[in-house]
């Protein structure tokens, strides 16, 4: 049971810190590129720390394509949450539809045919 909820719950965290890094200075916008370049590269750190682990204890019991599916929809969550909350952006009703349409081909990828 650990190894099916470890990557999950590893590859969350990793998603929070690659959000901020990908997209929390679009928050700030006076500090120089290469200021921002630098410190985002800084918190992308803490991201492959849990990312590569995630991966790596995750593709025991996932294939490749499996977690990379994982990866995009937990991305989804967090992104969405973090656009509203920290970004203060609208969640459109199309968001929503575009996001389930990716949840509908997890399925596809997790269904043993």
């Amino acid at each position: 049971m650990f190894k099916h909820v470890a990557p999950i719950i590893l590859l969350t965290i990793s998603n929070v810190f690659m959000t901020f890094a990908w997209y929390g200075h679009l928050k700030f916008k006076s500090p120089a590129l290469w200021i921002v370049i630098l410190v985002s590269w800084g918190i992308a750190f803490f991201e492959y720390c849990f990312q590569v682990p995630a991966n790596r204890i995750g593709h025991e019991v996932y294939s490749a394509a499996q977690l990379k599916t994982i990866q995009e929809i937990i991305t989804l969550i967090v992104f969405s949450g973090f656009s509203v909350w920290f970004l203060k952006e609208q969640f459109r009703w199309n968001y929503l539809v575009g996001f389930l349409f990716i949840v509908l081909a997890a399925f596809f990828i997790f269904k043993k045919w």
